[in-house]
């Protein structure tokens, strides 16, 4: 049996129409969760709101948004607080994959700004506009609980993609500077991924493998990465379990970032 913890709870997913974000959505539909689902692509969105509202019978509310415009995370937040009774999980997960080929010195500005505005200043404007309320709600004993994507790659450098890395270091940082601002209302913690068969690697597991292997990347536990892996941590996080962790970043990445090899290229690689 799935124990139904979110009952009663709102949860809003940025990046909701694929990876991660549907996978959680599901899974927090599943466990009595009504879900607003963020993202700029709205027939994806339409369709995995369809399928979630098939499956669990919860309220599923699509919302398309820039999470790097202002404007329309303002607009989206209100119209998510207006949907929802409450939202007491925000699971801002909205990101884009790196460009990848180029060193620090010859990305050049256009792909630098736009992994910037999605990946860092996007979770930023969605946990500022939408913190404030969370914090205020009456739920006992945390009135809610934010968990942003991170990456390994914000926690060991990798030298072909430096806009993404950097971008996601600074994710880290952004979640201890939330954790001290928001408790002890609320809990910001913060999921890192490793390698996993996602959009970034065209759902390919192929594609994946090749990219480690230029990268002469090393995994402790030896197997890719899945959803699943990523998703579970999401749960612990959004659940009870987790009530005195705040501030926190979770790398979930079979040991790479920690005891494996991540990954290293040679300057002559460029």
């Amino acid at each position: 049996m799935v124990e139904k913890f979110l009952e009663g709870k709102g949860a809003l997913i940025t990046g909701g129409a694929s990876g991660f974000g549907r996978s959680a959505a599901l899974e927090f539909a599943k466990r009595g969760a009504n879900l607003v689902l963020v993202d700029i692509n709205e027939e994806l969105l339409e369709e995995t709101t369809r399928n979630i509202e098939t499956e669990t019978n919860q309220k599923v509310v699509p919302i398309i948004c820039d999470v790097s415009d202002s404007n329309q995370v303002k607009k989206m937040g209100k119209q998510a607080f207006e949907e929802l009774e409450n939202l007491y999980v925000l699971f801002n997960n909205a990101g884009i994959g790196p460009a990848a080929g180029k060193s620090i010195i010859r990305i050049n500005e256009r792909d630098w700004d736009l992994t910037f505005n999605v990946n860092l200043k996007g979770q930023w404007l969605v946990s500022k506009f939408l913190s404030p309320k969370m914090r205020r709600q009456n739920i006992e004993p945390l009135s809610g609980k934010i968990i942003h994507t991170a990456s390994i790659a914000g926690m060991d450098m990798d030298p072909m993609i430096p806009a993404y890395s950097i971008s996601k270091s600074g994710i880290i940082g952004l979640v201890q500077l939330l954790a001290k601002e928001l408790a002890p209302n609320v809990t910001v913690n913060a999921v890192s991924p490793g390698y996993h068969v996602t959009g970034i690697y065209a759902n390919s597991e192929d594609t994946m493998v090749q990219t480690m292997k230029m990268g002469n990347v090393k995994t402790p536990l030896n197997r890719l990465g899945t959803i699943k892996d990523i998703v579970d941590v999401v749960l612990f996080l959004a659940s009870s379990a987790s009530d005195f962790i705040t501030g926190h970043n979770f790398p979930v990445d079979g040991g790479i970032a920690e005891v494996g090899v991540p990954a290293s290229y040679l300057k002559s690689d460029f």
